[in-house]
């Protein structure tokens, strides 16, 4: 009998990304869990035509879709991807942060100790617990200390998990999964947003059009950044270890913002030039037109400076290592938003 996946967030990045690692290397029935809108937006899923794979309504506001799922079910795999995963959104709506990163996590996790105990869980961690950081890179046994709502509600959630793990033998886990990027990224995300704008800054440049800039914010804000692609085998390997056991998902390779701006204007054959610093840095072209410029707003109430992973635990146990570069990242965004300006 076919074992059963339950996957969360399948019309975002990470859980769309999961859903086509599965069925690729997987005989398993997947469960996509989406919660039930007036307007769908399933881009990231239509190009899937599988009969292994099935939507269904799952709510992590609702507890009882959540119950109802697991008993319907009994999923052998629950991989949860569905968050509020925006840093900067997380200042404004802190509660419901922690209703969908934390609460509803007890309600995975009960609902399967209840209905499915043998069930394997996992929950997507993130670098952002971290927040300010005492040392660096990063491994499994820095401290949490997390410095927005979102770092917060997921570090919240981590000591569920373990709770849950220790108290009632489950196999739960939460790996860190530092920045992971792509083409599905949505376009509120620093990254999705420089690569679009500067295929669109490309495009103006090539039609003669008005140049209309990039605007972001801290742009020293240092990033360990990976292609997200590289991370749905490190999240398959954690859930099929024979003792549960969580680890750090990187490149451990950092970049800051304006490293991003700068490869992507390189792929874009752009050369710009800076100009002031702090809040007045721009970057200019050769006609002293504004391409980039900061926006004080963008600054986050508590910024986290540098973030670097160490992944030295998952190479070794696990077999995992990164399969693109950073610069094959940029490219990839970058092309990706030029050709679908075409």
């Amino acid at each position: 009998m076919s074992k059963v996946i339950i996957t969360t967030g399948v019309s975002g990045q990470d859980g769309s990304l999961m859903v086509d690692y599965l069925l690729k290397n997987t005989d398993y029935k997947i469960f996509g869990g989406v919660r039930r809108l007036s307007v769908s937006n399933y881009t990231n899923i239509e190009h899937i035509n599988n009969d292994r794979f099935k939507l269904i309504n799952i709510d992590l506001s609702d507890s009882h879709s959540i119950e109802q799922a697991v008993l319907k079910h009994k999923p052998d795999y629950f991989i949860n991807f569905a968050a509020q995963s925006f840093v900067g959104s997380s200042w404004d709506f802190p509660k419901q942060t922690f209703e969908v990163n934390a609460t509803a996590i007890i309600d995975i996790l009960e609902a399967i100790r209840t209905h499915q105990p043998k069930c394997r869980f996992y929950n997507a961690g993130s670098s952002e617990e971290f927040g300010d950081v005492i040392y660096s890179p990063q491994d499994e046994d820095h401290p949490l200390r997390p410095r927005s709502p979102y770092g917060a509600s997921k570090a919240s959630a981590r000591h569920l998990v373990k709770v849950y793990r220790e108290s009632y033998g489950l196999y739960a886990i939460q790996g860190w999964l530092f920045n992971h990027e792509g083409t599905r990224r949505g376009y509120e995300f620093v990254t999705r947003k420089i690569t679009s704008t500067i295929a669109k800054i490309k495009k103006s440049i090539e039609n003669g059009t008005e140049i209309i800039p990039l605007e972001v914010g801290n742009m020293d804000a240092e990033r360990d950044w990976s292609d997200a692609e590289d991370f749905t085998e490190g999240v398959w390997l954690m859930l099929n270890q024979e003792d549960p056991r969580e680890y750090v998902l990187s490149s451990g390779e950092v970049n800051s913002v304006r490293n991003f701006i700068i490869t992507c204007f390189r792929c874009a054959g752009i050369v710009p030039s800076l100009s002031g610093s702090g809040v007045d840095e721009k970057f200019l072209d050769n006609n002293e037109n504004i391409l980039v410029k900061v926006n004080p707003e963008y600054y986050r109430p508590a910024e986290v400076n540098l973030l670097k992973g160490d992944p030295t635990l998952a190479i070794e146990e696990l077999g995992w290592k990164p399969k693109y570069s950073f610069n094959d990242l940029v490219e990839k965004m970058y092309n990706n938003d030029y050709n679908l300006l075409s």
